[in-house]
């Protein structure tokens, strides 16, 4: 089973991520910036993959403080990024999506694995 490590900082919530207009949605600004940064580490560790198959995705979530999150909530905008930056080809592609909350780190973090369904 291939396994692919991707460590990326933690997203804007969901009301940071998008805006809607005439009934349309779009990325902000914040957001943007946040798939930039994902898109680049993609890059950096060469993951641009396109992995087509069905895929298993564990994420682990480093809050970078106390507040009260949705886990779910979380989850868009950086699996959204993966796509975006070519290491899957659509999020449609998962089948296993496993989001546990680990301890609080300063900036926090999310420590994504994924996996090739076979």
């Amino acid at each position: 089973m291939k396994t692919y490590n991707i460590t990326v900082p933690f997203p804007p919530s969901v009301n940071h991520y998008w805006y809607h207009a005439k009934q349309k949605h779009f990325i902000t600004p914040k957001g943007k910036l946040y798939r930039q940064l994902i898109v680049a580490e993609i890059m950096r560790q060469k993951l641009c993959k396109r992995l087509s198959q069905r895929l298993g995705v564990e994420i682990g979530v480093y809050p970078p403080d106390r507040r009260k999150r949705d886990l779910d909530n979380l989850m868009k905008a950086p699996i959204d990024a993966l796509c975006h930056g070519g290491l899957i080809v659509d999020d449609s592609q998962i089948d296993v999506l496993h989001v546990e909350r680990k301890e609080i780190i300063k900036g926090g973090k999310l420590v994504i694995t994924i996996w090739e369904i076979t």
